[in-house]
């Protein structure tokens, strides 16, 4: 009996990928601009290690890695920009065209470390990616295992299920494509100074325009309604992160969401994963403008703030009333504001919640004591809420230890209605 094996049907070594490329010029170099399928990332780039700085590129941190990964598998919808790295000399390109500007590009692949490729944009996608498809491949490995125990007919049911999810998670990575920006230098000196180059010239994104435009949580997603409200209307910094005397705003985009989440998670202002998804923007909305207009209705010099046209003409060196709250007031640092939020909080939760007009009564009765710094006399200094101010202080302490304890305190005030008040 003769055997006629065909070599064509048998897997040759492979080393390479392929992709189709646009060949252009960028300060003297030729750059290859492609796209590549995710999984195809820690193949052909180097997976940074957290515990080894590469000496051409910043430490990588495998958190900040591995929240990618869990961002690709949350967001169906996600996006995320080109990856930049280096060539050494070891793509080929094969032209296609007359003009030689699309073509075939042969990527090597990073075998043990070794790579033509140097990442100067994206290890942390990489690795993120790197650590995703890992964690789908032992996830898959183990409900391999425990089918093979001979489970209950229900079990190996939701096994099945739970396979054909994880399968279809590793689909996605393999059918999802990422930009990619492939230099050409082989100068490695010249290369350190690329990384820099880009370094210099990126400008980061505040968390105030990160408020403004990150509409994955709901904090920042009623932002524009939230600061709608008069307190805030024309006061708020849609750039800035923090207040300095110069700046004629009240507070920052952030700060806004920064108080939001205060109102609405209470002395933590950790909104949970499962109250995102829950809570509506509506809710959210009214809650935080009701506790706007209590901080209005209570307090003389947040009412000022309300009162002031923020268009109006100022003479030269004239503060706006929100400087002069800045200046005079514990009313002008948000650490406070995120406190009396944390308070508007406990007192509206649970089956008895607090009416409205009490708790703006209450707060009128800690207006007296609002005034910065504060004082070895105030209250601030004489009671148990001692601890979370340090002596001539603006702001209370920020530690969430603090926050929460100060919170405890001006919330149990209320409760006992002390006469001090």
């Amino acid at each position: 009996m003769s055997i006629t094996v065909d070599p064509l049907r048998l897997s040759k070594p492979q080393d390479s990928s392929t992709y189709l490329a646009i060949r252009t010029t960028q300060g003297g170099r030729s750059v290859y601009t492609t796209r590549v399928p995710l999984l195809d990332l820690p193949t052909i780039l180097p997976v940074p290690d957290p515990n080894n700085v590469d000496k051409d590129n910043r430490k990588v941190d495998r958190l900040h890695a591995k929240q990618f990964g869990e961002y690709l598998d949350a967001k169906q919808d996600w996006v995320a920009p080109a990856l930049l790295a280096r060539d050494g000399g070891g793509c080929t390109f094969e032209k296609v065209d007359e003009h030689g500007a699309v073509g075939y590009l042969t990527v090597p692949w990073a075998i043990g470390g070794i790579s033509s490729l140097r990442t100067i944009d994206g290890q942390h996608r990489v690795l993120g990616v790197a650590i995703e498809k890992q964690r789908i491949t032992d996830a898959i490995s183990a409900i391999d295992r425990e089918v093979a125990r001979k489970v209950s007919v229900d079990k190996a049911a939701k096994l099945e299920a739970e396979r054909i999810k994880l399968i279809g998670q590793m689909n996605r990575l393999k059918a999802e494509y990422i930009g990619l920006d492939i230099y050409v230098e082989p100068d490695p000196i010249k290369s350190q100074q690329m990384f820099v180059d880009v370094a210099d010239n990126a400008k980061g994104i505040s968390s105030a325009v990160r408020a403004r435009f990150d509409s994955y949580k709901v904090a920042n997603r009623t932002l524009s309604d939230v600061i709608d409200h008069p307190l805030l209307k024309g006061r708020v910094d849609a750039e800035q992160d923090r207040m300095t005397l110069k700046n004629p705003n009240f507070m920052g985009a952030k700060h806004v969401a920064d108080i939001t989440r205060s109102v609405i998670a209470g002395a933590g202002g950790r909104i949970s994963k499962k109250a995102e998804q829950t809570v509506t923007d509506g809710e959210v909305i009214e809650q935080v403008k009701d506790f706007l207009d209590v901080l209005s209705n209570a307090f003389t010099d947040l009412a000022a703030i309300t009162e002031e046209d923020p268009e109006a003409d100022r003479k030269p060196g004239e503060l706006t009333a929100a400087q002069e709250v800045r200046r005079t007031s514990l009313l002008g640092s948000v650490g406070m504001l995120r406190v009396l939020g944390g308070v508007f909080h406990d007192l509206r939760a649970g089956e008895n919640p607090a009416e409205l007009d009490d708790i703006t009564e209450f707060f009128k009765r800690l207006d007296p004591h609002m005034a910065a710094p504060v004082l070895e006399t105030s209250i601030w200094r004489t009671t148990t809420a001692n601890v979370d101010f340090e002596p001539m202080a603006s702001a209370p302490i920020m530690r969430t230890q603090n926050i929460v304890h100060l919170v405890g305190a001006i919330a149990g005030w209320y409760r006992k209605a002390p006469t001090s008040l």
